[in-house]
């Protein structure tokens, strides 16, 4: 009964240290919810930014695998190169580290402190007001849940509580001496609960307590090197369905901590032929034993983190092979017609879903590809009406059924993102895009329109002199000009180009009153027939409110 009561009270422990982990990673990725997509753009082709970033990501969001998968759909979605997500992921694995420095403290006597700190950040998420305010206490109360847990953990571990049960449990994880198999009880602990941080986080723990699986020397460094390897299911596993090349940024993070954990291995056995173990010669050195007894959990993290940098020092310099490996091992199908994508939007990544500020803003740049498309088919239809080509009817209904679909899916995407947790800004953003993506629909819509103007056109007879050709020529022009303007608000949100979108918007307004009252002069005076001057009016009246829809668009991003 006493065993099952300790692994309750070990399990509750891991469940409250991971809750809080869980608590303060959700809240700190909000507090910084903008920022996680403007830095991983920063990743350019600097390999040093694109570990640092990685490595600034992950401490933010407490993930290397929540990093790595989000670095997936990154590729999947073409916003980051293979390049690019290979430095983002061994800045991950260095971010990943400050969990084992948490866990670690765990063992120092600041547990009022943080328990006051738990405290107080309950009562600001309860009794505030300001949202930001609510977050940061969220921020404190995981954090103080951390530290339960590890309290609880230690406590379910203490050797004077449960003395004998403690020596059971010494002996038979100190039984394991091969580092084959402490290795593959890393990766398979790792794999089992998907937590580097957990799997690391109970090993500081027992370590905590005198407790060393492998028993003394380097046998639990073993585990740390394993749990590495284990990790990369998550993101092999979220790899699963998506592109040749984000299967290959997976297949990149497997090869980097695999030829890490060789390379750590063979390090740690070549110590042993000397008598001594790499943590008898080096780690007691730096983190000596004090009068509580010996600093096994620095030691541990101060290991995990010089492994994951050195792995980094050492193999950043060949990115450019980890790629072209990763190209020989995942291969590209050959394209088909049958393979070929179909619709319009590229592939909206739900990966991207654990960080919606990332998603919202890959969707931002799937609807200006939508909008580009919407704008292209109008002018398509503009065109054949000025040539009296009535051909183009079917493909332009084509085209419109392709954005209808691409509609669809956005808004699809949008009401599963809105089930997650959102800041303000967040939500808005979302509330704002429902209607863009409406507006870029219209634009479609009044391009069927011009069609049937067209049918009139060739079909009744009618006459437009080559003046008023040219003149809806010169307004559609104009028309461009302002789809170039809200294209760059719209898509880098450059709040400067609004004035210029609304100057225009002012022009085009213009515009159409002087061609309609210059056709209703002519209409008076007997020089055009009725027909013919309802066409015109007509068709100038939906090209401006095809500009009236492009500013909507430019001023969805207040």
């Amino acid at each position: 009964m006493e065993y099952l009561y300790l692994v309750l009270e070990l399990c509750g422990g891991l469940g409250a240290f991971l809750i809080g982990m869980n608590m303060m990673s959700d809240s700190m990725s909000r507090l910084a919810h903008g920022r996680l997509k403007s830095m991983l753009n920063k990743t350019a082709n600097n390999r040093i930014a694109g570990v640092g970033i990685g490595a600034a990501v992950t401490m933010i969001i407490q993930s290397s695998s929540a990093t790595t998968v989000m670095v997936v759909g990154l590729v999947n979605a073409g916003i980051m190169t293979l390049f690019q997500a290979t430095a983002v992921i061994m800045g991950a694995n260095i971010g990943t580290t400050i969990t084992a420095w948490i866990a670690s403290l765990g063992s120092l006597d600041v547990s009022a402190f943080l328990l006051v700190l738990a405290v107080v950040g309950v009562f600001m998420t309860m009794f505030s007001k300001t949202e930001k305010v609510k977050v940061i206490g969220n921020v404190f109360a995981g954090l103080g849940l951390i530290f339960v847990g590890l309290g609880v953990m230690s406590d379910s571990m203490d050797p004077e509580l449960h003395p004998e049960i403690m020596e059971v449990i010494r002996n038979a994880l100190s039984v394991v001496k091969n580092p084959f198999l402490l290795l593959l009880i890393g990766v398979v602990a790792t794999g089992i609960v998907q937590s580097s941080s957990a799997v690391t986080s109970i090993v500081v723990v027992l370590a905590m307590s005198g407790v060393l699986i492998g028993g003394t020397g380097d046998g639990v460094y073993y585990v740390i090197i394993g749990s590495n390897i284990g990790t990369c299911v998550t993101a092999m596993i979220s790899s699963i369905g998506a592109n040749p090349n984000a299967r290959r940024a997976a297949v990149i993070h497997l090869l980097f901590n695999c030829l890490g954990a060789i390379l750590f291995s063979v390090f740690l056995l070549c110590w042993q032929p000397f008598g001594m173990s790499f943590s008898e010669t080096v780690l007691d050195k730096i983190f000596p034993a004090t009068a509580a007894g010996p600093n096994y959990q620095f030691q541990i993290a101060f290991f995990h983190t010089l492994f994951n940098v050195t792995c980094t020092c050492i193999f950043l310099p060949f990115a450019k092979g980890f790629v072209k490996l990763a190209n020989l091992l995942v291969r590209e199908k050959k394209s088909s017609d049958e393979d070929a994508p179909k619709g319009l939007l590229g592939d909206l990544d739900e990966r991207l879903m654990r960080q919606p500020s990332v998603a919202l803003a890959h969707l931002y740049q799937e609807a200006g590809k939508m909008l580009t498309y919407s704008v292209s088919t109008l002018t398509e239809a503009f065109e054949a009406f000025v040539k009296k080509d009535t051909s183009v009817k079917q493909d332009i209904q084509d085209r419109n059924n392709k954005l209808s679909g691409a509609n669809r899916a956005a808004v699809e995407y949008l009401v599963k993102l809105s089930a997650s947790s959102l800041v303000m800004e967040d939500e808005k953003t979302i509330s704002n895009m429902h209607y863009v993506l409406n507006d870029i629909v219209r634009i479609g819509e009044l391009a069927d329109n011009v069609t049937k103007y067209t049918d009139h056109y060739e079909n009744d007879g009618l006459i437009f002199s080559a003046e008023f050709i040219s003149m809806t020529q010169e307004m559609f022009e104009k028309i461009k000009k302002l789809y170039a303007a809200c294209l760059a608000a719209f898509s880098e949100r450059d709040f400067s180009k609004l004035q210029e979108v609304d100057a225009i918007e002012d022009e085009i307004d213009n515009y159409r009153r002087k061609l309609v009252n210059q056709h209703i002069k002519r209409l008076n005076e007997g020089k055009c027939q009725p027909q013919s001057a309802s066409v015109f009016i007509n068709l100038v009246g939906n090209l401006e409110r095809a500009a009236d829809h492009l500013t909507y668009i430019a001023h969805s991003i207040e």
